[in-house]
């Protein structure tokens, strides 16, 4: 009986016992599940709001990129500004109680990307403050102007030397940040600011931006690696006695071809504009910092959450995603390679030998320099809505689609420069044909030229100002104050059918025609009583090249038309 009981005793024990057990463990795994729970939830919050629950919480490291920053300073990270004038510190308190430490580094690197990408990390700018820079937000100086430095052509071979150096640390200490160390607490209700500056790391750096000019005869990437090869010298080499410098012939010869830009953090008492300025500024860059750094500048920023502070005080809700910021950079690096395609399209000697080319192109221009403007007004007010809790981060992925369904999407721009360089081209081709034969820019330059001529014999381009309903588009868009909601279909402009080259028929009577009047011409080539000309006059009626009318005075003093065969060489 006593062992039965026994039994009995341990088998409710242990039952008590795997109860208990199998209870703590589901009190454990509610804890566990409820933990996963606040985490995710958390996690869809940070998501959803662009990721705005742990960058709140962290200090922020920033570049300077010239702004006159410095220790206690206020700074609102929804619009990327300083707040000059208002501090939480007397001027005395921030003076006296910084710690430093010296942090000496110097190096250079060789930058051969015009990208924005790759300008950014050079200057170590990273995404939000990109976003802010690429919208106009913010100004930049000193050596951060490099971020504005664009190739003016296509043919131009562009390689930088950038020289960077650091040479102290300075924070504020706890007799700052401390509980109740603040001294004007009044300012966290004003709502003007989301940070303030706790840490800078001085020093400076600069930018030597070496060009040269590629010709059409020339291979570009020969000329871009060869001024590589040469830009990397710099570093090592020394100025001699007469202020020559310390290379072979063949390579002072080629460097003479070399144009330099700087932009630097450096008082200079004249830029260097050649290769050999450029060395001597790169050898004096150090000395230039000062003995104990004195003309140095911000380089690295910290800023603290004024929450951590106050808890009352405006804060960032969200920042902006990595990915967006990438969406708006490649938007404006195609309006950057697209204003390198039109200016050196307006340069070339087709554009002004016909002016209706030259005018289109113009026009193209202005059209494009104004979407791109009204782009970055409406890009910087959407990021401090959304930095500051206004509107979500689809607000701005808005504004990109909106753009991409435009008439000014990236596809449509670049056919219409694509027909643009090509006509010009066709043109080129043509007017060289023709020998022996004046290029009259205008109307009143063909009456000119015909009064003052015996016979003259005229072949006109009559469709090159021809209205192209494309730009029509492009200029009704901009006339828009609200722009249509709905997506618009990026493909319903064909911007190549417009084009009077594309035309089989019209090419074709262009080819023959040009090929008669080139004839003729070199036919006629030394018999000075006749003037052969070209011009380009819009006739919407007549779309084919006319081969005209030369004009010859008669006895009475009028004038009667010629034809080419009436003419004998």
């Amino acid at each position: 009986l006593l062992n039965m009981l026994c039994d009995i005793m341990a088998d409710s024990c242990t039952s008590m016992v795997s109860d208990l057990y199998i209870y703590l463990s589901i009190i454990y795994l509610s804890i566990i599940l409820s933990i996963y729970l606040s985490i995710h939830t958390v996690t869809l919050h940070h998501l959803k709001a662009g990721g705005s629950t742990f960058i709140l919480k962290r200090t922020m490291e920033v570049a300077a990129l010239g702004r006159p920053f410095c220790l206690g300073m206020l700074y609102d990270c929804r619009r990327d500004q300083l707040v000059p004038g208002l501090t939480l510190w007397d001027h005395e308190d921030l003076k006296n109680n910084i710690r430093e430490k010296p942090q000496n580094y110097s190096d250079f690197e060789i930058i051969a990307s015009e990208s924005i990408e790759d300008k950014s990390q050079a200057l170590k700018v990273e995404a939000s403050l990109k976003a802010s820079f690429l919208s106009g937000l913010v100004e930049v100086g000193g050596s951060a102007k490099y971020l504005n430095d664009k190739k003016a052509s296509k043919d131009q071979a562009r390689v930088t030397l950038q020289y960077k150096a650091t040479t102290k640390f300075q924070e504020l200490s706890m007799y700052h940040l401390g509980r109740g160390n603040v001294k004007h607490p009044y300012v966290f209700d004003k709502g003007i600011a989301t940070h303030v500056v706790t840490a800078i790391t001085y020093g400076a750096q600069a930018f030597f931006v070496f060009d040269r000019s590629v010709s059409e005869k020339e291979d570009h990437q020969d000329i871009q690696g060869n001024l590589k090869v040469m830009i990397k010298k710099i570093p090592g080499l020394a100025i001699e006695g007469e202020g020559s410098l310390n290379m072979e012939d063949k390579d002072i010869a080629n460097v003479k071809e070399f144009s330099c830009r700087f932009h630097g953090d450096f008082s200079l008492q004249k830029p260097p504009s050649s290769f050999q300025d450029a060395v001597e500024v790169y050898q004096n860059l150090p000395t230039l910092m000062g003995v104990h750094g004195e003309n140095t500048v911000p380089m690295r920023v910290w800023l603290l959450p004024l929450t951590v502070l106050d808890s009352t005080a405006a804060h960032l809700i969200r920042q902006i995603s990595i990915r967006l910021v990438q969406g708006v950079q490649r938007v404006l690096e195609d309006f950057s390679e697209l204003e390198m395609r039109y200016s050196d399209a307006l340069r070339t000697a087709t554009a002004h030998q016909f002016p209706q080319v030259g005018k289109k192109l113009k026009s193209f221009k202005q059209m494009c320099l104004l979407f791109k403007l009204e782009f970055q007004q409406n890009l910087a007010k959407k990021l401090q809505s959304i930095r500051g809790g206004g509107e979500e981060e689809a607000a701005l992925a808005e504004i990109l689609m909106k753009k991409q369904s435009s008439p000014f999407n990236s596809e449509n721009l670049n056919v219409w420069m694509d027909c643009k360089e090509r006509e010009i081209s066709i043109l080129k081709s043509f007017t060289n044909m023709m020998k022996n034969t004046k290029i009259i820019p205008s109307q009143n330059g063909l009456h000119e030229e015909t009064l003052s001529a015996e016979h003259a014999v005229c072949f006109i381009f009559t469709s090159l100002g021809s209205a192209e309903p494309y730009l029509s588009a492009l200029s009704n868009y901009l006339k828009v104050s609200i722009k249509p909601d709905d997506p618009q279909d990026p493909h319903a402009h064909d911007v190549e059918k417009e084009q009077w080259y594309l035309s089989k028929q019209v090419f074709d009577t262009l080819r023959e025609k040009a090929k008669l009047f080139s004839d003729f011409a070199e036919a006629n080539k030394e018999n000075k009583k006749i003037k052969f000309l070209t011009v380009g006059l819009t006739n919407d009626t007549h779309k084919d090249p006319e081969l005209h009318r030369g004009i010859r005075p008669n006895r009475r003093g009028r004038r009667s038309p010629v034809e080419p065969n009436d003419v004998k060489s």
